[in-house]
């Protein structure tokens, strides 16, 4: 748990932290950006129709600003549950969810509160990444705890590619994405992103992939729309500590655009 006597930019609010000291998914929400996934628009919708959300009881862990939860709510679930440790961020998602009866608690991922067996479908979207080892594991039991047997676990995250690339290399990519985006990011292989969720239980049953494009003007087009890019570009304008930032940030993506990858992976509870 942080030092509460802390005084340096780590101890403020997201909203009062500079943006030479944002993380680097905050900073660029706070651009305008709205999908923050690594595999763009495109990878979580085929995300969310592997697991077939129409009439299913549905919770989102991390579910940031709501634009993932937008389109949760437009596939018509039954029910739909987001959970957030960063009460800033429910508030957001709150807005996107109440017209159709959802609710947002402020918990954390590894330990919602949720009953046992009260969902069909847990979505994670790029949040897994930003956590250590131990803090994956528990997050995937949470979610396996939450679901019901036949349940479905679908996340989009962050990977590295290919399977065999070597732990230096892959300590190397660590390192120097934790620089760029002030966040320790922990991608994984595929064969370990399934590795972990078979370790909890669960039952693989979908693996996609999309190119790691999260700052290419196309993918930033496709994801934004017109309107949505020119806003972000007018804010960079403006505001040349975030210039340097997201332009740090796509060196670094480039540097390793062989290595990263985005992948979607849905898991099941077995039994039914």
């Amino acid at each position: 748990m942080a030092d509460s006597r802390a005084t340096g930019p780590q101890s403020l609010p997201l909203a009062e932290r500079s943006d030479a000291d944002l993380p680097g998914h905050w900073l660029l929400a706070r651009l305008g950006k709205r999908v923050l996934r690594p595999g763009g628009l495109a990878l979580t919708t085929r995300l969310l129709a592997a697991a077939r959300l129409e009439g299913a009881d549905v919770v989102e862990l991390g579910p940031g600003l709501g634009r993932t939860a937008s389109d949760i709510v437009a596939l018509h679930p039954r029910s739909y549950v987001g959970v957030d440790d960063t009460a800033a961020a429910t508030e957001s998602v709150r807005a996107v969810v109440s017209p159709v009866g959802g609710s947002v608690v402020v918990a954390d991922a590894a330990e919602t509160g949720l009953p046992s067996g009260s969902a069909d479908v847990v979505v994670g979207e790029a949040m897994l990444t930003m956590q250590g080892d131990k803090a994956k594991r528990a997050i995937v039991a949470e979610a396996f705890r939450v679901l019901r047997p036949g349940g479905r676990y679908a996340i989009h995250e962050l990977g590295l590619e290919p399977d065999t690339l070597p732990q230096e290399a892959k300590d190397e990519i660590r390192r120097d994405m934790a620089r760029a985006i002030k966040v320790n990011a922990r991608p994984l292989t595929t064969a370990e992103w399934t590795q972990v969720l078979s370790d909890a239980g669960f039952e693989i049953v979908s693996v996609d992939h999309a190119p790691m494009a999260l700052l290419n003007p196309a993918r930033v087009l496709a994801d934004e729309g017109p309107l949505g890019a020119l806003r972000i570009v007018g804010n960079l304008i403006r505001r040349p500590a975030a210039r340097r930032r997201v332009i740090g940030m796509r060196r670094t993506f480039q540097r390793y655009r062989r290595s990263l990858t985005a992948v979607a992976v849905v898991g099941v509870v077995p039994g039914s």
